[in-house]
């Protein structure tokens, strides 16, 4: 026999008691501090696996140099007047391609059943989502800042100084996290993380060699000039140039600030609501 104790007025099993203690959603303050739990969980994973710093860490080197040395003669006469033109479009590149991870990595835990594990817990739907993209701005921060490191030691020299350096770097980690949104869309629709990496492949770098990132726009056809001067990629190139190079905040930088607001609204809640078919 199997005796239960009870507090007096709060009977076990009181349908009124349970509705009053049951919260339907979660509170804001309670969705930033589980997403926050959720990036930590993301960074110690990548404590544990450093191998996930070698695309962030070695392809700015590789590429800055490649491009510097190969392209810098044939396109702007000499490296050195090539910098101005490549640095900026090599750090859009660099970023852009670092957030195809996200919806890799995405996957892969999806496919492992570590999201399984959250089915049960009181949380923000959308914080294991945004979690690991707030951790990945650590990556997305290191591969801009040795894009920079690596063309000042080969000989660029920004006029925009340390503040719009600086601004170019911050600029161009917001564009990859409002990007990654989209990654993390396709993370949540694929079949397998090969898939979320091909598809993402060809979606990017079009995008990316077809802007205005390594040559002038002048230089290409007119029909292939017009495509890329509506590329978003391209007002991203543009917007870090004139940060970097002059200092400025033109018209670019908020073309590319709204492009990143309206990836956003698109993509966040698509993300969430396909993730929420897994669950």
């Amino acid at each position: 026999m199997t005796t239960t104790v009870t507090a007096p007025g709060n009977p076990i099993g009181d349908p009124m008691d349970l509705v009053a203690r049951t919260r339907r959603h979660t509170t804001l303050q309670e969705t930033v501090s589980q997403t926050l739990s959720m990036a930590w969980r993301a960074t110690k994973k990548m404590r544990r696996n450093p191998e996930q710093f070698f695309d962030v860490t070695l392809q700015p080197i590789l590429f800055t140099a490649m491009f510097a040395y190969i392209f810098g003669g044939a396109i702007s006469g000499d490296v050195q007047s090539y910098l101005p033109l490549m640095i900026p479009g090599i750090l859009a590149q660099t970023v852009l391609t670092t957030c195809m991870a996200t919806g890799v990595q995405l996957r892969e835990d999806m496919d492992k059943g570590v999201f399984d594990r959250f089915k049960s817990l009181p949380m923000a739907r959308i914080a294991p989502l945004a979690g690991p993209m707030v951790a990945d701005l650590l990556r997305y921060a290191i591969a801009a800042i040795l894009t920079f490191t690596v063309g000042i030691l080969i000989g660029y020299r920004p006029d925009g100084g340390a503040v719009g350096v600086l601004a170019a770097i911050l600029l161009a980690v917001v564009t990859g996290w409002s990007l990654a949104w989209a990654f993390t869309w396709v993370g949540t629709i694929a079949r397998s993380a090969q898939s979320v990496q091909g598809i993402s492949m060809m979606i990017l770098f079009p995008l990316t060699f077809l802007s205005n990132a390594f040559v002038p726009v002048d230089s290409l056809p007119g029909w292939l000039a017009a495509f890329v001067k509506v590329n978003p990629v391209s007002h991203l190139v543009s917007a870090a140039r004139d940060l970097a190079n002059r200092g400025a905040v033109s018209d670019q930088v908020w073309l590319t600030l709204l492009a990143c607001a309206v990836v956003i609204a698109v993509f966040a809640p698509l993300s969430v609501r396909s993730y929420k078919r897994h669950l």
